[in-house]
């Protein structure tokens, strides 16, 4: 095992969802809460032992009212806000605390009733994020986070011949991974067919090339390597992180078909010493299906171009797939409350620790998995970060 550059190791010692899915009644602090509770029950340490803290809202659940409200005073904090991929950046955030020796025991929690929000008419579920600043050149042609998605794989579509069915394999194969998860919020097997007739969103994509909205939280506790003798869990270990910042505004991007994940994953992967052909899985940003097949791409799993391909016959599936990708089914079917990359981690900690149930991932020998990776993005592949981790 590569170990993490500094003075001292991290290791994932906790990890937890909240409640899950239509959660009516809750308020993000609550989902907040629960999950906090939960991570510290699961290694086993009171919240004493907490010395850093990481959340990523605004105004009223700024991480110090957060903070105040789970009962913590840390001397470590990040509020770290690049969308999606948030909690990849912070999870190395707090890698590089604990290696310096400026944290313990850091606590990342997130919480969010988007999907009740929009129910109790508490938000529109508008996409635009304003028109202020660069944006301001965007919306009055009614460029939506969706449509800057649908037109980045539209690009994809044109210069590397990605068909529209290849990236309905990825939401195929998300729920096939969601069937065997019994807290995904969808399960019910589907078929490429029933993408492609699916009502029509934003072209290319139909309804299930999209994620779903839910409500939920989840919580991540990292420890330096000597608190890890006090927990009650198999240590995961930090062994590599990257995260890279590209553009915000559509004309600024370089190129459609690459993603900032290009950068966090060459930095990620150098950093723990290993590759992405000795990954056993990846957790994967999904709020649509050409993020997974570009995400893949830009990772290395496959060549530029040839993420079509490598997503057909079944790949992404643990069930007799060569590298299963979101294992619980991701953010197109098992939950997506928002900035859902906190929960790529929780479900990559789960499967190195053999605690996934039905959807446990096993090699040909039938042991659990050594090495995995997570990956988020945020914005309209705005930002990435990546994590490498890896079981002692």
């Amino acid at each position: 095992m590569v170990a993490y550059p500094g003075k001292r190791r991290t290791a994932i010692v906790g990890v937890a969802l909240s409640d899950c899915g239509r959660v009516d009644g809750a308020t993000p602090y609550t989902l907040h809460a629960q999950a906090a509770r939960r991570a510290l029950a699961d290694a086993g340490l009171d919240r004493s032992a907490v010395d850093g803290f990481a959340s990523a809202g605004t105004g009223v659940l700024a991480p110090v009212a957060v903070a105040e409200y789970l009962g913590l005073r840390p001397t470590w904090v990040d509020s770290t806000s690049v969308g999606g991929s948030t909690w990849e950046v912070m999870a190395a955030h707090a890698a590089d605390a604990i290696a310096a020796g400026h944290a313990r025991a850091v606590l990342l929690v997130y919480g969010s009733t988007a999907r009740a929000d929009v129910k109790a008419g508490r938000r529109t579920g508008d996409l635009s994020f304003g028109a202020r600043g660069p944006l301001q050149f965007e919306v009055p042609y009614g460029h939506t986070l969706i449509a800057k998605y649908a037109m980045a794989a539209r690009r994809h579509m044109i210069e590397h011949g990605t068909t529209i069915a290849q990236l309905a394999e990825v939401a195929v194969q998300a729920r096939a991974n969601a069937a065997l998860n019994p807290d995904a919020m969808f399960r019910a097997p589907i078929t490429v067919d029933d993408v492609l007739s699916g009502p029509m969103i934003a072209d290319p994509f139909t309804k299930l090339h999209c994620c779903l909205r839910s409500d939920g939280g989840a919580a991540v506790l990292l420890a330096a390597e000597d608190v890890v003798r006090d927990c009650r869990t198999e240590p995961v270990w930090v062994l590599g992180t990257g995260e890279h910042v590209s553009h915000t505004t559509m004309s600024e991007w370089p190129d459609f078909t690459v993603s900032p994940a290009a950068v966090s994953g060459r930095l990620a992967f150098g950093r723990a010493g290993v590759g992405p052909a000795e990954m056993d899985f990846a957790q994967l940003y999904d709020a649509f299906t050409y993020m997974t097949l570009v995400t893949l791409e830009d990772l290395g799993f496959c060549g530029k171009g040839e993420g079509g391909a490598f997503v057909e016959k079944g790949r992404l599936r643990v069930e007799g797939g060569a590298l299963p990708v979101n294992t619980d089914g991701g953010g197109l079917s098992a939950q997506h409350p928002g900035m859902r990359g906190l929960f790529l981690l929780v479900e990559a900690v789960r499967q190195l620790r053999g605690e996934a149930g039905a959807r446990q991932v096993r090699g040909a020998d039938g042991e659990r998995p050594r090495l995995g990776v997570a990956s988020g993005t945020g914005g309209w592949f705005c930002s990435a970060g990546t994590v490498v981790l890896g079981r002692g």
